[in-house]
């Protein structure tokens, strides 16, 4: 019975992979048990929050959620590049709902409060998109339809403006158009919550210098809390895939260790830009503790890892968990 909690099996997972508690931190206002979390993408239905949750990640991040449900491209439509422990995807959002989503996440949340009691609980992120047969013209009504449903159950929410697989979706990333999205999600969100929904902005890698520049000053000015650097790219460098194996698995989004160096560059570069004012979550390229470490310290507030769980396994999130810990205490000794 679902409100009994999990069997003993989970209990003791969970123990096995928890996050020491000197790994807290704090983020736009929230306190996250681990500053390692799941990125947007893995769970796109809101039903794997507690195994996931249960594996060590400090977040989940659900999503990318439409405001109406969607089958996504056709498959296949997700290739490991397994030489260069990479994936190619071109999913296109498949999800059901913001309707559906919902109540699954009040659920889960809930049943997180009441496992974790006085302690930390895991936060859980929602990240929001745009529906594909919505014209770009009609964006921002379809995204509040998402915000206004969501925000009430979520911890802090991304909007997802650099998805390479849903049409049109990267126009939306300049400041003239970012600027009434961001406001009108910021005040549906906080409404339809009752409070301060934390809203962040997710941004490509494909972005020019110059561009990141002004995603970091439209941040600003607009009070966001914070973005989240980068989703997966669409170009092709540097792989030891042959290219006509790569040409062959089709257009998508690349992520995995491939994207390390330049999403290193977008964070630095953000974080010149904004200075301490907001947050900001580095994703891409995430595979070891001594990845996390980078990017923390070159001014990450938050690391999200996806694709390196595929090649990983379960255990994955408890290894860096543990080499965070390692690093810090060899850190505090010197």
């Amino acid at each position: 019975h679902p409100r009994r909690g999990p069997p003993p099996a989970g209990w003791a997972l969970r123990r096995f992979c928890a996050p020491d508690p000197r790994l807290a931190t704090t983020a736009f206002g929230v306190d996250f048990p681990s500053p390692f979390g799941l990125a947007a993408g893995f769970d796109k239905a809101g039903k794997g929050v507690l195994p996931l949750t249960a594996l060590g990640f400090g977040h989940i991040e659900i999503g990318t959620i439409t405001g109406r449900a969607q089958p996504g491209n056709p498959a296949p439509r997700l290739f490991r590049l397994v030489e260069d422990r990479a994936v190619i995807n071109r999913m296109g959002f498949n999800n059901d709902g913001a309707a559906a989503v919902a109540p699954r996440l009040r659920s889960a949340r809930n049943r997180l409060a009441r496992r974790y009691g006085t302690r930390q609980r895991p936060v859980v992120g929602v990240n929001i998109g745009k529906t594909k047969k919505v014209d770009i013209a009609d964006a921002i009504a379809d995204y509040l339809v998402s915000a206004d449903q969501l925000a009430p159950v979520a911890d802090y929410l991304v909007v997802n403006v650099s998805s390479p697989n849903t049409p049109g979706l990267r126009l939306l990333q300049s400041a003239e158009s970012l600027r009434p999205l961001l406001e009108a999600v910021r005040r549906t969100s906080d409404e339809a919550a009752g409070r301060h929904v934390p809203l962040l902005v997710k941004i490509a890698p494909d972005l020019t210098d110059s561009d990141i520049d002004d995603v970091g000053a439209l941040a600003l000015d607009l009070g966001l809390d914070g973005i989240v650097a980068t989703n997966t790219t669409i170009t092709r460098e540097n792989l030891t895939t042959d290219a006509a194996t790569v040409m062959a698995k089709g257009v998508g989004g690349l992520s995995g260790a491939p994207l390390k160096a330049r999403s290193l560059e977008v964070l630095k570069r953000l974080r010149a830009a904004v200075g301490d004012k907001l947050a900001i979550v580095a994703v891409g390229g995430i595979e070891t503790p001594e990845d996390v470490v980078e990017r923390l310290d070159a001014g990450a507030t938050l690391v999200q890892g996806y694709t390196a769980f595929l090649y990983e396994g379960p255990f994955w999130a408890r290894r860096i968990n543990r080499g965070l810990l390692r690093s810090r205490s060899s850190r505090s000794a010197t």
